[in-house]
């Protein structure tokens, strides 16, 4: 086993222990919703960017469409912020796939593969996002978080 494979089973390992972290944080600000705690409404501040400027961040509409991804509405999360289902679908397979080699001893391998050009289409996800609704809200004076 040479030393780049060492680094990226070492990458996934820390993945995987962080994807189960943010899925017990998320099943834990999904149970403090349901009891409609006030504190929730601490954690959903204004967006500080788009009061100053008028203009959107480049994380505007992650909230909705995290929103809408749960409640099942894929085109709609799509529509709010693109980055969230593709997060969500990668994110999901990473966990499966994972748990499966894991649960399989390595029998059933099929372990997603951590690759630098996936974080890489994130970030151009982010970039075209907060590029194209500035541009429909400048341009045409759509507001399309407000659809």
């Amino acid at each position: 086993m040479n030393k780049n494979t060492k680094k990226n089973r070492s990458v996934e390992r820390s993945l995987y222990i962080t994807g189960w972290c943010l899925i017990a944080c998320c099943l834990l600000v999904y149970l403090l919703w349901q009891l409609q705690l006030p504190v929730l409404k601490k954690l959903f501040m204004p967006c500080t960017f788009h009061a100053l400027t008028g203009l959107y961040c480049p994380g505007c509409g992650g909230t909705r469409a995290v929103f809408y991804l749960f409640h099942g509405h894929f085109l709609k999360s799509l529509l709010y912020h693109p980055f969230v289902p593709y997060a969500a679908v990668l994110c999901g397979w990473f966990m499966i796939s994972h748990t499966v080699e894991l649960l399989s001893r390595g029998r059933i391998a099929i372990g997603m593969k951590y690759r630098d050009s996936l974080l890489w289409i994130a970030v151009a996800l982010v970039i075209v996002n907060f590029i194209l609704k500035n541009l429909v809200l400048i341009v045409w004076h759509v507001d399309l978080l407000r659809l």
